[in-house]
């Protein structure tokens, strides 16, 4: 799992130098500034023993190593999206402490790298001053000479947060200017403050809350407690791997801290601290679209990223694609989601109507057409029912009917017993074929709509059709 990383890694130190060379080759890499960041630090998303899809973890449905292993002569191609385990995550924030998700330094310390021939005579140096991301837009604004706008369009803008680090370039000896920093994740805190830092970590004291899933929501109750008795004290100008706590020496320095934290929290609308994760990723956001039911879509049109396609998770749903058969029939997706690490496909194979769920890889549900589809125009209907009620803390998304029609008759049902319960990732909404991995091993991608695809579109009002034969038969059956 590690071997796929670094080999990404090889991959992307070598498009970064494509870039480069394309700058010497305009002449313009020595007047060109180039700072490169990490995202954070060192990812926990694979767990202890890691996983070959990434997805199983933001669906709180992770595999078991039987699992792990029985993929792991795949890992690094199409059909895996995996991550290393937590010793690799240990190993890549070495000497920080913790990870990604979490306000020690293991999760917010980043290699930086700043490069400018022409802008500044320091070569090959390392600086020591306090500097963050939000540092970066102010330093490339002081560079330029160029102030922000107060307003735009006569609408008053947010100052921006950080300082230029343009000071640091040639004198490495240079007071901080940066000289406090808030950081909060999930409800998880940390201060930066002369070289102090205060850490209260969510969920609960050393951790022993951590086989709660990920992004438990913190109470009143919890955080009052976790003010009063669980924040951690670290001289980082002795201690930058944050190894001896020093809250119970220094009181007076960690109400300073906390007090400190909130104040900043106040100025920069951290507050109220939500310690959620799965319901701020299930949250439907504001859209520039008015909010609907209905979505219409066309074939040839660029993918949708999850934020902005319909969603279709735990709700009655319906998808209906108006085609044209020609002779000989025609095969291809109408419309998919997600990837081979999880999503869904609704397409014609083999003359017949098909839709497919794939839950996190793990298993994969679906229902078919008795007949085939007649040629000439059609409308091909597909509902979703549910029938239970989601578990979501245990990575279950709602159980549910499925139904296949064909201009309003029912021509397949069957039974979902499990389906995704938070979110598909990676893999967008495609409409008339399947990027990417396909989402079912049954066709191979994209696996285009070969007839004519005029519209397809989803409802999400929760009005389904009713067929009267499977009524009246199940009723009678009942009898």
């Amino acid at each position: 799992m590690m071997e796929v990383y670094a080999g990404f890694l090889t991959h992307t130190d070598h498009h970064i130098g494509r870039l480069i060379a394309f700058l010497k080759e305009i002449g313009e890499y020595d007047n060109t500034l180039i700072m490169v960041v990490s995202d954070n630090g060192a990812s926990a998303e694979g767990g202890v023993t890691g996983t070959t899809n990434e997805l199983q973890f933001f669906n709180n449905a992770p595999e078991p190593l039987e699992e792990s292993l029985r993929y792991i002569d795949d890992l690094g191609g199409t059909s895996t999206f995996n991550h290393y385990p937590w010793g690799w995550t240990w190993a890549g924030n070495t000497p920080f402490r913790r990870w990604k998700r979490e306000t020690y330094r293991g999760g917010v310390s980043d290699p930086f790298l700043v490069h400018w021939p022409k802008g500044f005579k320091s070569r090959g140096e390392i600086r020591s001053q306090y500097a963050h991301i939000i540092d970066m837009v102010p330093t490339v604004l002081d560079v330029l000479g160029i102030e922000p706008l107060a307003t735009i369009r006569g609408i008053p803008q947010s100052p921006l947060h950080g300082v230029s680090l343009a000071y640091t370039f040639d004198d490495a000896s240079a007071p901080t200017r940066h000289r406090t920093q808030y950081f909060e994740m999930l409800g998880h805190r940390a201060i930066d403050h002369d070289g102090w830092r205060a850490v209260c970590p969510w969920p609960g004291p050393s951790f022993a809350e951590a086989g709660k899933p990920f992004g438990t929501p913190i109470s009143a109750e919890q955080l009052s407690d976790l003010d009063a008795h669980h924040w951690e004290l670290y001289h980082i100008d002795e201690d930058i791997a944050e190894t001896r706590d020093l809250a119970a020496d220094h009181r007076d320095k960690l109400i300073e801290l906390i007090s400190l934290w909130y104040a900043e929290a106040g100025t920069y609308g951290v507050l109220p601290i939500d310690g959620s994760g799965v319901q701020r990723m299930m949250l439907v956001r504001p859209q520039i679209t008015k909010d609907r039911t209905s979505y219409t879509f066309r074939p040839g049109t660029e993918t949708l990223p999850a934020a902005v396609a319909p969603r279709v998770l735990n709700r009655p749903y319906s998808i209906t694609a108006d085609v044209e058969i020609p002779a000989g029939g025609a095969e291809g997706v109408l419309l998919s989601q997600g990837t081979s690490a999880g999503g869904w496909a609704l397409y014609m194979k083999d003359q017949r109507l098909h839709y497919a769920h794939n839950y996190v890889r793990r298993e994969t549900h679906g229902v078919s057409s008795r007949e085939p589809v007649p040629e000439g125009r059609h409308q091909l209907r597909f509902e979703f029912e549910p029938t239970g009620e989601a578990d979501i803390a245990h990575g279950k998304g709602t159980p549910g009917k499925a139904q296949l029609y064909v201009d309003q008759t029912l021509v397949g049902e069957a039974g979902i017993p499990i389906t995704t319960p938070v979110a598909f990732n990676p893999g967008g909404m495609t409409c008339g074929a399947n990027p990417g991995s396909p989402v079912t091993p049954d066709y191979a991608s994209p696996f285009r709509f070969t007839g004519t695809l005029h519209t397809v579109t989803v409802n999400l009002s929760g009005e389904l059709l009713t067929d009267i034969h499977s009524e009246v038969h199940m009723h009678m059956a009942r009898q």
